[in-house]
């Protein structure tokens, strides 16, 4: 059990972190029915920008700053590759998002020279070697599996209490019929954009908290697995998603 509980602590973050990134895939999936390919590259790019951020300014400014780019990121890969294309058929959807990813990535070797990113400023505490019932481990092990399931929560709550929750659940459940109801389909959709892409750097934050360098693919994995659990917890559904993640983090 002893030589076994490392790999249990470290499966239980790795999937926090890989839910976070699901969500994301998950929330678009629901809405327009589009697997956001790109997902996983703007995870990277909030990790590139908190290596660039963190060296120039304090952590409590570069945190923030890295979670507003990287919504606006979001953002701006809505309106500019798939706004245009809301009423084309599903493979030109699917196309573009495989070029945002492609475009994205190739901007990103340009940017950095091609060279993994080293990450000199961590964020501290959470990177703090902690020992649990005798392993050593990140504190940031233990710090996502909790800020993952909260920002669930608040998830959960916001799509079930609030206006917006109930416009993005709308439209989810029929697009066509949302919008003849008043709904503004293109707020809600950037704003599930805006969601997932946040979520996607939360994870970002944890995950580059337990590696040293980033590269402009380091994005393509885990935005695998995170697909990989989204589909495995059945797409569109949130809490599936989470349960997905986990379990493949574990294993």
């Amino acid at each position: 059990m002893q030589g076994l509980l490392p790999y249990v602590i470290n499966g239980i973050s790795a999937g926090g972190q890989y839910a976070l990134i699901a969500i994301g895939y998950t929330l678009v999936y629901g809405i327009l029915r589009l697997i956001n390919f790109a997902h996983g590259d703007v995870f990277m790019v909030a990790g590139l920008i908190m290596v660039y951020a963190s060296a120039s300014l304090p952590m409590y400014l570069a945190i923030p700053l890295v979670l507003v780019l990287t919504a606006l990121l979001g953002f701006v890969i809505e309106r500019a590759a798939y706004k245009p294309l809301r009423s084309a058929p599903r493979m030109s959807l699917m196309v573009s998002a495989i070029g945002v990813s492609y475009l994205i990535q190739n901007l990103a070797f340009y940017l950095t020279g091609g060279l993994p990113q080293p990450v000199t400023n961590p964020i501290p505490w959470v990177s703090d070697m902690i020992t649990v019932f005798g392993a050593q481990t990140k504190r940031v092990t233990l710090v996502t599996p909790v800020l993952t399931i909260l920002l669930v929560l608040v998830l959960v709550w916001l799509t079930k209490k609030t206006k917006i929750g109930m416009a993005m659940r709308a439209a989810s459940k029929d697009f066509e019929t949302a919008q003849l109801m008043g709904i503004k389909i293109n707020s809600v959709i950037s704003f599930t954009f805006i969601i997932g892409s946040a979520l996607a750097a939360v994870a970002s934050l944890l995950f580059f908290s337990n590696y040293t360098t980033i590269a402009p693919s380091s994005g393509a994995m885990p935005g695998l697995k995170a697909f990989v659990a989204a589909v495995f917890g059945g797409i569109g559904s949130i809490p599936g998603a989470v349960i997905g993640a986990f379990i493949i983090g574990i294993c």
